[in-house]
């Protein structure tokens, strides 16, 4: 199975993380001015953020502005073998480029495109980013922790470093 990993922090990434676990072939998909936040996103070790380091395993990596004809071409040449690509791209995104599932299922119609939001690709919520801690808030979840009286507490950042007792 080959997949091809266009998303960008967490979820999208790690769906083809783990895809890699059980075998595929994931190729990650980087603008070459924007590389995925995941590899300076929290702690490091010799240079290399840890994030990254278990985001990125598994994977080979390219470089392709989607935006422009030769990254547009590019993607579809690679979606023509592909099994799975998947996205995490605003609604819209792919097919401002002309890369939506016409332009993909013309080049492979067995091709499984794979949209990451947090809201959907239609509805009154589509446009707006979805991250943990808005998930954690609409949900509930962060209302039901915490002390009783107090503010609702969420899960501690990654980015934190641990309190020492």
């Amino acid at each position: 199975m080959r997949v091809l990993d266009l998303a960008t922090l967490f979820a999208g990434p790690l769906a083809a993380t783990l895809l890699g676990d059980f075998g595929a072939e994931v190729v990650k998909v980087e603008h070459p001015r924007k590389p995925d936040p995941s590899r300076g996103h929290g702690p490091s070790k010799d240079g290399i953020g840890l994030w990254w380091k278990m985001l990125g395993r598994n994977k080979r990596t390219i470089t392709l502005d989607l935006s422009t004809p030769g990254g547009r071409s590019t993607l579809l040449r690679l979606a023509g073998t592909a099994d799975v690509i998947i996205e995490n791209f605003r609604p819209g995104t792919l097919e401002k480029w002309e890369l939506g599932w016409p332009e993909l299922s013309a080049v492979n119609p067995r091709l499984i495109l794979a949209r990451v939001t947090g809201f959907g690709q239609f509805g009154p919520y589509a446009h707006r980013p979805g991250f943990g801690t808005l998930a954690e808030a609409m949900s509930g979840f962060a209302a039901i922790t915490g002390e009783p009286g107090t503010q609702p507490t969420l899960p501690r950042s990654v980015s934190r470093t641990p309190s020492r007792a």
